[in-house]
């Protein structure tokens, strides 16, 4: 007596590949389709917002800009990159500081430069270079932070969702002083439609940025 083999349907998963009814041989092509998807569509926010974090901002953390400057995050941000008062051992550099916080669908990124001259020069400089599909770019303002430091501000959107660019010099004083000082940038991103929501922790974040106090 022969033994007849049964073929199995078209599209029938074996049980070892099945998870939930779903083939997972199929999770990791499908995995990295959505993450494409996700920066394709709504930039690195769409990604940050899948990836897991546990470094959330809390009550009372001041950031470490270098040279004594700082600035309050706002809470329950995750500090993806940085480093709170107190944490660096090494020393933090104002002209290679890189602070990264991201909520959701926002994200601040703050760095530290190297720069001789005003605020305004700097974030021209800053905008020369970078590669931008921004479709309507809003008038450049003045910006004073609460501990006296002057800055300039600018906003753009496009495709991608809405930035808001912050340049300071982070010294007060005399112009000469102030030219000479490190100068920071801070560009705010946000997923399309996602920026009013986070206005106000944005706006107070930037009011907080304390200049240097030491040399």
């Amino acid at each position: 007596m022969s033994a007849s083999v049964q073929e199995s349907p078209q599209g029938w998963v074996p049980v070892e590949h099945r998870f939930l009814g779903l083939d997972r041989r199929q999770f990791k092509p499908a995995l990295f389709v959505l993450v494409v998807g996700l920066v394709l569509i709504y930039g690195f926010q769409g990604l940050n917002a899948l990836i897991p974090w546990d470094n959330a901002t809390k009550a009372g953390d001041v950031l470490d800009l270098g040279r004594g400057a700082t600035a309050v995050p706002p809470v329950g941000w995750q500090l993806e990159d940085g480093a709170r008062v107190g944490e660096s051992k090494s020393g933090v550099s104002a002209t290679s500081v890189r602070t990264v916080l991201a909520n959701g669908g926002a994200v601040i990124q703050l760095e530290g430069a190297k720069f001789t001259g005003t605020a305004n020069a700097f974030l021209d400089q800053v905008l020369s270079v970078r590669d931008d599909d921004a479709d309507i770019a809003g008038a450049r303002a003045s910006f004073t932070t609460d501990a006296g430091l002057v800055g300039v501000v600018q906003s753009e959107s496009g495709p991608g969702g809405e930035d808001l660019l912050a340049a300071f010099k982070m010294a007060t004083g005399d112009a000469a002083t102030v030219e000479a000082a490190p100068a920071l940038i801070v560009e705010v991103t946000a997923a399309p439609g996602e920026f009013e929501r986070y206005q106000h922790q944005i706006d107070a974040f930037l009011r907080s940025i304390t200049p240097e106090t030491t040399k």
